[in-house]
């Protein structure tokens, strides 16, 4: 039995906290919100976020960062994107020499352009850092339908070790070294799964969906190649694994959001509908300017990022994708 604190009470943490429990350990549930953690104290659920799945009256819930920190033997940071940095300068002072935390949220921070592991070494350098993502929703993590994750780390043994603690007869997780592949894929699919939501918003079929998934992942392969991922990776459960349940899912908020905006809403209208961080237009604006630093063209992403922010109507910029200069599919494949 290992003793393990979720940093973060959203519905992703908390199904990873209820399967943890599950699997035999002690289990904390951390959170900034007070009303958040007295409401899961009363209800042993989280009825907007994540209804029928029932938090264990053994897993302790709290508001006292030092308390969560306190002899664990991993910290599981699943806090929206927005607020791991800001979540692990308030953690740090509490993490010991060699204390393990597993980043499960997925973003890259605008700005920096960094992934969540790079901001969490950063901010809390005497700490071990892995990741853990692959095609998963909360909704079905939480009431324990067959799912694969990816536990990534530098070195094997602590990828190994995440894959014994969450590992179950639900919940089959692989191990990876290659953690930039894995967080870039797991990040740059929810802005190909907003693209995917404005394409049914408008009404569009599944011919549309297969085009915008497997041309989605072309994109995200070539930058993520170019910046140092193998390419296997992206091909992987964390590629297009997770591009495909998050563009084709019901419980997928970017692509619910981007459906909101097909049918005419503004980005702050969806987001506000959706009431839930819809990490792929946090991570749009950073996929753009990666796409700038690495000379990488990313034709989805670029419409995606004209109808979030420089207010192009949805319809127009599928129609713009379409009628872009002819391509070949592979570069690299030659005639006879």
């Amino acid at each position: 039995m290992s003793k393990i604190s979720v940093i973060g009470a959203g519905s992703w943490g908390t199904a990873l906290a209820v399967v943890l429990q599950k699997n035999g350990h002690d289990v904390t549930i951390w959170s900034i919100d007070e009303k958040e953690i007295a409401m899961l104290k009363k209800e042993r659920e989280h009825k907007d976020k994540l209804p029928g799945v029932k938090i264990d009256e053994s897993i302790n819930l709290t508001t006292d960062l030092k308390e969560a920190a306190d002899g664990k033997d991993m910290l599981v940071i699943a806090v929206p994107s927005p607020y791991v940095r800001s979540t692990a300068k308030s953690l740090a002072p509490f993490v010991t020499d060699g204390q393990l935390l597993v980043s499960v949220a997925k973003g890259i921070e605008e700005g920096t352009l960094m992934t969540l592991s790079q901001i969490l070494k950063e901010e809390i350098k005497n700490a071990k850092v892995a990741v853990l993502c692959g095609p998963s929703h909360a909704e079905e993590v939480g009431i324990g339908l067959p799912t694969t994750l990816v536990a990534g780390a530098e070195k094997k043994e602590i990828a190994e070790f995440v894959q014994t603690v969450f590992m179950n007869e639900r919940l089959r997780v692989y191990t990876s070294p290659d953690v930039l592949g894995m967080e870039l894929g797991a990040s740059l699919k929810n802005v190909i799964a907003l693209a995917a939501g404005m394409a049914d918003g408008l009404g569009y079929g599944d011919n549309t969906k297969a085009a915008l998934i497997t041309r989605g992942i072309a994109e995200i392969s070539k930058l993520a190649c170019k910046m140092g991922a193998n390419p296997k990776t992206l091909n992987g459960l964390t590629g297009i694994g997770d591009l495909i349940v998050t563009c084709a899912s019901k419980h997928s908020r970017n692509r619910k959001a981007g459906m909101l905006i097909g049918q005419g809403y503004t980005m702050e209208e969806a987001m506000k509908e959706v009431k839930m961080i819809v990490e792929g237009v946090y991570s749009t604006k950073a996929a753009i300017e990666l796409g700038k630093k690495y000379d990488v063209s990313m034709p989805i992403i670029e419409q995606v990022n004209a109808v979030l922010f420089e207010n192009k109507p949805a319809k127009e910029a599928v129609m713009d994708l379409m009628l872009r200069d002819k391509k070949v599919e592979h570069d690299d494949l030659q005639w006879d």
